[in-house]
């Protein structure tokens, strides 16, 4: 499969800025439609490069097509689906995460959700970027749901040896995630010696999520290897907070991105 234009446009922004930051809105954790497009307006307005829409359980049919199309409406950054599951999927995004859980129980998400969706994705004329997910523990929603077979987080060669087999198996991209609850005991984002290891075993763009909510663990992150970092539950729902953070998270990935740069 060629790559598309969104894809196009993530490789070549890495090339020229050294990182990016990927912002997810879940409309099922804002009060309305209307504040989850709000959200999405005052991230982009702060620096995000792209907008993830999606991550829930309950996400889908109007209300996920509704939010979507008031999201492109008011950002300027491409839109890129999230989907939870087969029931997920709208074609008013610009394209959509075609993930496989590498290390789920059942196969269902490694890959059969993704025979059940493909002839949508095909028939609505989005574009699949490929993605090898991996979940760390604790793992949050998408650990519970998926059953996934969680990597220790005291097991950094574990994530690389299941990150190189993802490249292998044709994904162009590689995301690790420790899942949405950064505030549970022993949690928060992947590792950094996890990070490292991954980054050192793969050559394909890597994406970090999960339990980032301040700059300075993202700069860590960035530091240790990511090329891309996604978050999502770190962001409030007062409008201003929201801007004044992804400020402060869109600085640090300049920054670090120049780093990568000059390294």
């Amino acid at each position: 499969m060629k790559q598309g234009k969104i894809e196009r446009y993530i490789y070549e922004k890495l090339e020229r800025s050294g990182a990016m930051l990927f912002c997810l809105i879940d409309p099922i954790d804002y009060e309305s439609e209307d504040a989850a497009i709000a959200a999405a307006k005052q991230l982009d307005k702060g620096g995000a490069d792209i907008m993830l829409i999606g991550g829930s359980t309950e996400l889908q049919g109007e209300i996920l097509d509704n939010v979507v199309k008031g999201v492109k409406e008011a950002v300027d950054v491409p839109v890129i689906l999230f989907p939870s599951n087969i029931s997920s999927v709208t074609k008013h995004v610009d394209a959509i995460y075609f993930m496989s859980l590498l290390n789920a129980r059942n196969p269902y998400w490694i890959t059969q959700a993704q025979m059940l969706s493909a002839p949508t994705v095909r028939k609505f004329g989005l574009e699949p970027i490929p993605i090898g997910y991996i979940v760390v523990y604790p793992g949050g929603t998408v650990g519970w749901v998926s059953d996934a077979n969680f990597i220790p987080r005291e097991k950094p060669k574990l994530a690389a040896s299941l990150a190189m087999a993802g490249e292998f198996l044709g994904n162009r991209f590689i995301l690790t995630d420790t899942g949405s609850n950064p505030k549970l005991q022993n949690s928060g984002h992947v590792p950094a010696d996890m990070i490292r290891a991954v980054k050192s075993a793969i050559t394909v763009p890597y994406i970090v999520g999960g339990g980032i909510s301040n700059a300075q663990e993202l700069k860590e992150v960035y530091a240790s290897g990511a090329d891309i970092v996604q978050i999502g539950t770190a962001f409030d729902q007062n409008p201003e907070k929201t801007y004044q953070l992804v400020q402060s998270f869109a600085k640090v990935t300049k920054e670090e991105g120049l780093k990568k740069l000059r390294a």
